[in-house]
């Protein structure tokens, strides 16, 4: 529950515009793109209708680009634009510099605790993906 809970703090502290829904779709295509909306609503585990009104959102605000396949004319894949770019930039600094506030106040004893633990939960969000 703790985990859920800073996540939750960390993207209230990056609103940049944008929902978390929104956020992590752009994330999303920026590590896998060019991606299509069935990969992507796969990837973030939402169905394809919810993934259509997210990424009809990001395309509106100019965040994401819809490109034909250029091995199938019917496939579109999403792109990340430079202003989607921008905007994760902008909101990956504010989640970090929140998190760095959090750290400050930890003891040294409680801060080497931390960064023991970052590997394993990295090992454990990567292995349940």
């Amino acid at each position: 529950m703790v985990v859920a809970r800073l996540s939750r703090r960390l993207r209230q502290e990056a609103n940049e515009g944008a929902t978390p829904s929104q956020l992590a779709a752009l994330a999303t295509t920026e590590r896998y793109g060019p991606i299509t909306l069935g990969e992507l609503a796969g990837i973030e585990r939402v169905r394809p209708p919810t993934m259509t009104r997210i990424v009809a959102g990001l395309e509106d605000a100019a965040l994401v680009r819809r490109e034909s396949d250029p091995s199938d004319r019917r496939v579109a894949r999403l792109t990340i634009t430079p202003a989607g770019a921008q905007l994760l930039a902008r909101s990956r600094t504010l989640k970090d510099a929140y998190l760095a506030s959090l750290l400050d106040h930890l003891d040294p004893e409680d801060l080497a605790v931390v960064e023991r633990a970052v590997p394993i939960l990295e090992r454990l969000v990567e292995e349940s993906g």
